[in-house]
């Protein structure tokens, strides 16, 4: 792909992943309000958000077998938890924004729990065990087998977790 329309399809594709965020999230604050009907709306608008993202990331870069997914996964994941969150953690500190301080201060540690993940998937490809996830859905931290009782990163309760089907 030429670089002009490269450059074009990666705007695209961060457009509409973040689309596909800010729907839901909008989905969510509708749902609080009790519109049910916004809050399907937005959802089914997210999810063809999500549609375009996936087909502008498959345009970008190639989705190869799952070893190698797991391991560009596992890579990625250290890169953002051992570079970027601790740059912008300092950043945040240096100008005293506590709360974005805390927030990429939980979301680096998360991230560092992600990559173990990745890499204990990749050292367990062959076994295909299933183990269920519990995701706190308060920073992302995640749990295999049962949720804890609080989570280790953020203090929320059991009840604060989400199981992924």
């Amino acid at each position: 792909m030429r670089e002009r329309t490269a450059e074009n399809v990666h705007v695209a594709f961060v457009g509409e992943a973040k689309a596909h965020q800010r729907l839901l999230t909008f989905a969510k604050k509708a749902e609080v309000e009790e519109l049910p009907q916004i809050a399907r709306l937005f959802r089914a608008v997210a999810m063809a958000e999500s549609i375009h993202a996936q087909r502008h990331f498959a345009l970008l870069e190639s989705v190869a077998d799952t070893q190698s997914n797991l391991e560009q996964a596992f890579q990625s994941e250290t890169a953002v938890n051992g570079v970027h969150y601790p740059k912008m953690l300092r950043e945040a500190e240096e100008e005293g924004e506590e709360t974005a301080a805390l927030v990429f201060s939980q979301a680096r540690d998360v991230e560092d729990i992600h990559a173990k993940l990745y890499k204990k998937a990749l050292n367990h490809l062959i076994a295909e065990r299933l183990v269920d996830y519990y995701v706190c859905t308060t920073c992302g931290y995640i749990a295999e087998s049962s949720p804890p009782e609080r989570c280790p990163v953020c203090g929320t309760l059991e009840s604060g977790f989400q199981k992924v089907a």
